[in-house]
């Protein structure tokens, strides 16, 4: 079986605040990856998380990395050995409990290390001496471990520096801190108990000590948009069930449309990278078959070699409906392994209150995707925005919205609608290319016979567009200067053919709105009196959101209640606002 492909990356450092060291640090450091090495027995551990988590972000910015080993001293002459942990259900609901409170340190990307953590039928009494190699192999070892006087004792340090070379591949400079967590001002419960978030499909009631069996063959499936930390369980827990082969679903095209903003999903190339560099680094023994998923079912539905299934409390159905197919089938049914969903306590309006993907993908509406053009033509002081999006995505409410908030609108279809005119620059051009019988008998032009003279009609079209498009530019260009001498300092380009214009090479940012095709659909049959075979006709002459979001700068959505947008385009203008201030003059 393949292998996923890896590929290392190191993220920029990110700018946080030191707070006090520890004591015996002088100064504090900021470290791009880190290893944190616990080994506080599990059932006093778990209370004591927030504190050590809080603790460990002071000193890492991106990567940590957790390595398991409760009960293990670092004092004492011999250097300490990496222990096989028995997987029970209370390590399942470790690390679960661990992945949940990491979401308080949305900068960190958690990994848990599982190749020292064993289900029941591959449980050995020693472990390989091998080095593991990690995709970002840590700058700083850090420890829950305290020595008695609450000092950086050096021969500790050493002891743990020693470790944790002994078991992955660290940087040369390897540093190492004793972590002295507030567990005072963390207020640590009374009689705390993990919470059961791991189930089996068996009438057995499961018990915390309880060894977690382990098969040969398993798969998991999901989207695995932007890896987090819900995710994370999902996966961990299939890493620790399986023993030899994990296969590993990975939704693609038809599965893909029902998904909430679907223009922002990452391709299915960058999903499998994250996902592969994850699951190598936390159990690299495993041999992991990456696959698209095309199908609700997937491999899970039809290879007769598997034996388990994980699935999350709302995909449980799913994996009832495959062993279902699978009985029809004559294949074995599946044990399932249910997950329970992982609260998010900063949920915001409209977003759901688990961690999702969804909610990630809401929350980058309104932030820059990708650096602004450098425009050296356009008039000195003034910030220019393009705005577009399908037809019926609702960008003239937005561009009223952003007017509000102070800045100088282009409609470019009232500039059309002004170069048509008799006294307009378009006008000649336009009655010479399609004849007089285009006129009103006023002698305006009747757009509505221009329109059924060129729609359907590439080179009649292209005639139109070829004589339309740079008249439109001009005027424009025009009012950019208009809204220099207003003293407006941003302009925003309303134009639903802005990337097909070429408009794009005369603002700094291009902004797309997206909205679900069906609900466009349905707002334009509202709006112009379409049927709806004339609605989606008009949506598939024009560029579809995904190709205008590969385009954008900034991405906003009109799918929800008005005062929603209105929040989305205050936080995209606050935003723009200090990009302005960071590059003037410009």
């Amino acid at each position: 079986m393949r292998r996923p492909r890896l590929r290392t990356h190191t993220a920029p450092r990110r700018g946080l605040q030191a707070p006090s060291p520890p004591p015996g640090l002088g100064s504090m450091t900021l470290f791009r990856s880190g290893l944190l090495v616990l080994t506080t027995p599990l059932a006093a551990l778990a209370p004591r998380l927030a504190p050590i988590l809080t603790s460990a972000a002071q000193f890492v910015n991106d990567t940590l990395y957790v390595h398991l080993q409760p009960g293990m001293s670092l004092e004492g002459p011999a250097q300490p050995l990496s222990t096989p942990v028995q997987a029970t259900f209370e390590v399942l609901d470790f690390i679960s409990y661990f992945y949940a409170g990491a979401n308080v340190h949305p900068h960190l990307d958690i990994r848990i290390l599982l190749t020292n953590i064993q289900s029941k039928s591959a449980f050995l009494p020693s472990l390989a001496s091998s080095v593991q190699n990690l995709a970002h192999p840590p700058e700083v070892v850090l420890t829950d471990f305290q020595t008695l006087d609450g000092s950086q004792y050096n021969p500790v340090k050493q002891q743990l520096e020693r470790y944790a070379t002994s078991c992955y591949s660290c940087c040369p400079t390897l540093t190492s801190v004793l972590l002295y967590p507030d567990y005072e001002s963390a207020e640590l419960p009374v009689g705390f108990t993990l919470p059961s978030t791991i189930r089996p499909s068996s009438p057995v009631a499961r018990s915390p000590k309880q060894p977690v069996r382990g098969y040969h063959r398993g798969a998991v499936g999901g989207t695995f948009d932007r890896l987090h930390n819900a995710h994370k369980v999902l996966l961990s827990v299939s890493c620790i069930v399986a023993q030899e082969q994990l296969v590993v679903g990975v939704a693609d095209k038809d599965l893909l449309k029902g998904k909430l903003l679907p223009e922002l999903l990452q391709s299915y190339a960058e999903r499998v990278e994250h996902l592969s560099e994850f699951l190598v680094d936390i159990k690299p023994s495993l041999a992991f078959d990456i696959v698209p998923l095309l199908d609700p079912y997937g491999p899970a539905g039809s290879d007769p070699s598997l034996e388990f299934l994980v699935v999350s409390e709302e995909t449980y159905r799913g994996g009832m409906a495959v062993n279902r197919f699978r009985h029809e089938k004559d294949l074995k049914e599946l044990t399932l392994y249910q997950i329970q969903l992982l609260h998010d306590p900063g949920h915001r309006e409209n977003e759901e209150d688990k961690i999702s993907s969804s909610s990630s993908r809401q929350r980058m509406l309104g932030n820059l995707l990708r650096p602004p053009h450098v425009r050296s033509g356009l008039p000195a002081g003034l910030y220019v925005i393009g705005l577009t999006g399908i037809s019926g995505s609702g960008k003239s409410a937005v561009a009223q919205r952003l007017k509000g908030l102070g800045a100088y609108v282009i409609d470019c279809d009232q500039l059309g609608h002004r170069a048509y005119t008799p006294a307009g620059p378009a006008y000649q051009p336009v009655v010479q290319a399609f004849g007089t019988d285009i006129l009103h008998k006023d002698g305006f032009i009747n757009r509505k016979v221009l329109s059924s003279r060129v729609f359907g009609n590439k080179k009649h079209l292209k005639k139109l567009t070829d004589i339309m498009w740079p008249v439109i530019a001009k005027l424009a260009r025009e009012e950019m200067d208009r809204a220099v001498a207003a003293g407006k300092r941003v302009c925003v380009i309303e134009a639903a053919v802005l990337l097909e214009a070429g408009w794009q090479s005369m603002v700094h940012e291009v902004w797309t709105i997206v909205i679900p095709e069906t609900e466009a659909v349905r707002r334009i049959m509202e709006r112009d009196g379409l049927s709806e075979a004339a609605a989606q006709s008009r949506l598939q002459s024009q560029m579809s959101g995904q190709q205008l979001v590969d385009q954008s700068h900034v991405v906003l959505s009109t799918l929800w209640e008005p005062h929603v947008t209105q929040l989305q385009v205050e936080k995209a203008w606050a935003l723009l606002q200090k990009r302005i201030d960071a590059i003037q003059p410009f």
